[in-house]
């Protein structure tokens, strides 16, 4: 979701209206505030999604044997959506203006590319929910701390990157 969130505020935005910040603030800083509209609803989304499960499910394992503590999983469950964030982000940013000028070309790289952040082994976001869905299965909570580092990481390379491209193609 956040890679098509991103691409949309990247894209949507009318060229005219793009010169215009762009001369204000510099093509760089256009482009990052962009990103950063498109990824804070995205985490603004996971963070109300994250509150509708713990109010709506139950703190027990899948088997209803173990109790899950509240707090950690609220926390677990934060983590996780803002790593699945921060790697849409990635890939949103990665697959519009300034990498990809072409509106089809756009659409498809960032289909394959939200596809392969969810399903490759070493995607942040992939290791995110799997430690969920193991937490959940097993009753333990397994904190992303390590995905969430790789995301930022990610996210941040990708957004100088792009912010880069603007500041020598636009």
């Amino acid at each position: 979701m956040t890679a098509w969130l991103v691409r949309l505020c990247v894209t949507q935005e009318p060229p005219a209206a793009r010169t215009v910040t762009a001369a204000a603030v510099g093509p760089s800083r256009a482009h990052c505030a962009s990103l950063i509209a498109g990824l804070g609803c995205a985490l603004a989304l996971g963070g109300a999604g994250t509150g509708i499960v713990l109010l709506v499910g139950e703190p027990v394992s899948t088997d209803h044997t173990v109790a899950v503590p509240l707090l950690p999983a609220a926390l677990a469950g934060l983590l996780a959506a803002g790593c699945s964030a921060l790697v849409g982000a990635a890939v949103g940013a990665l697959c519009a203006r300034p990498v990809l000028h072409r509106h089809g070309w756009s659409l498809a790289a960032t289909v394959l590319g939200s596809l392969l952040a969810l399903v490759t082994g070493g995607s942040p976001a992939r290791a995110a929910v799997t430690d969920l869905v193991t937490g959940s299965l097993t009753g333990t909570v397994r904190m992303p701390l390590l995905p969430a580092a790789g995301a930022v990481v990610v996210a941040a390379g990708a957004a100088a990157l792009t912010a880069r491209l603007a500041a020598l193609r636009e």
